[in-house]
């Protein structure tokens, strides 16, 4: 029997924000993988080693878990204004599918850094010391990100004092300014506030009656109080992880939220649409322990968040969500808003299972609708390791 070698991409594996994710040059890949379609999922997905039955993904890059199952192509632009295009893949763990429906918040952070190392930024736009400031075209959801990355010696810098709760050493800080990161009204469920509500009694089926702020601003979120739930805001990850009772609750509030956003038409779609939206619960200030044995006082923080990504309580905040959670807070009367005391406010410090972090925004209401005009945050990044990815022959 005749056996197909491995094919051999050029790749780096970079941790951006709290999340981890192969890298790829688009020219780096297989001709056939340069454009969307099947044979490009199906490189992503054995690249990560999904789908794995197991829920391990023992033979691939992937980490077993959302944070660490993601993938992302960059290019240059030819986009006016803008220095590279940011493709984010969310690869499934143990089913078949690539959720192309939304960004990476915490690999945006690595999207500069990795464009500027692989030469795919204009050298005349960096400086050999200081900050180059690389502007992204997030092409999943069509919107700007501007990083600004730090250089020391021609070189990205990439070691630092700079501290994230969720990340366990220092690096080197990254802002980053998510611009105009709101929905913009299409007409088709496609508005900050996609019900034209800033709260709304959203009905699930066998489970029950919450009121919902639901958002899409940074990417497509749906909040909830936590104490409708039965929960404090202090849960950290086994609390909800080890419980299936209410993974399953949370995977159904999500779809019929989904429905309600117009991001769906039927509850059946919601299994393959993983990425997006999110769900998220909200409390007021109290103290916890963070998962690292952090102390996180009442007084640290405006609010608490805990939120769901791909069917799992996050180990720390998804970057999108943060954005989302900085929009909210920044518009009075959404849940977060009132989670964090209500009135106007540009910047909130949120509590999370692994201790705090700190967004801001800037929104206006123009002729009665909502709009957030920029969300700035920090996060940091890192190569972990570059070289190439091997995949079977046979796989695509």
């Amino acid at each position: 029997m005749a056996h197909q070698p491995q094919i051999r991409i050029p790749a780096t594996y970079m941790r951006g924000g709290t999340s981890k994710g192969v890298f790829f040059r688009l020219q780096d890949l297989p001709a056939a993988a340069q454009v969307p379609g099947a044979t490009r999922d199906a490189l992503l997905m054995r690249v990560i080693g999904s789908p794995d039955p197991y829920g391990k993904q023992i033979d691939g890059m992937g980490g077993a878990t959302s944070s660490t199952s993601k993938t992302v192509i960059i290019a240059k632009s030819e986009r006016p204004g803008h220095d590279v295009d940011y493709l984010f893949g969310q690869v499934s763990i143990d089913q078949k599918f690539v959720d192309w429906s939304g960004n990476c918040g915490n690999l945006s952070a690595a999207v500069g850094p990795f464009a500027i190392s692989a030469g795919l930024v204009d050298p005349a736009r960096v400086p050999r010391d200081g900050v180059a400031v690389v502007r992204i075209w997030q092409a999943n959801i069509a919107k700007t990100i501007v990083a600004h990355v730090p250089m020391t010696g021609g070189a990205v810098q990439e070691t630092g004092d700079f501290e994230l709760d969720g990340v366990t050493f220092p690096a080197a800080e990254v802002p980053l300014e998510f611009l105009d990161p709101s929905a913009e009204d299409d007409g088709d469920g496609g508005a900050m506030f996609p019900t034209g509500n800033l709260v709304d009694d959203l009905e699930v089926p066998g489970v029950g009656t919450f009121k919902a702020t639901m958002i899409n601003a940074g990417i497509p979120t749906i909040f909830l109080n936590a104490e409708d739930l039965g929960y404090r805001g202090t849960e950290l990850q086994d609390a909800i992880n080890g419980d299936a009772k209410a993974l399953a609750m949370f995977e159904t509030i999500r779809a019929y939220g989904a429905i309600r956003m117009g991001l769906i038409k039927d509850v059946s779609e919601a299994a393959t649409r993983q990425h997006t939206p999110k769900v998220a619960f909200v409390a007021k200030p109290a103290g916890y322990t963070a998962s690292s044995g952090k102390v996180v006082n009442a007084s640290d923080v405006d609010l608490l968040v805990r939120a769901l990504s791909m069917g799992k309580l996050h180990h720390a905040m998804m970057g999108t969500a943060a954005v989302c959670i900085g929009a909210a807070a920044a518009i009075p009367g959404t849940l977060v808003n009132l989670a964090a005391g209500g009135g106007a406010r540009e910047v909130v410090r949120f509590g999370h299972p692994s201790g705090t972090l700190r967004v801001g925004a800037q929104a206006q209401a123009v002729g009665g609708e909502w709009t957030v005009t920029k969300a700035i945050m920090s996060r940091s990044a890192r190569v972990l390791m570059e070289g190439w990815v091997r995949i079977p022959g046979d796989a695509l």
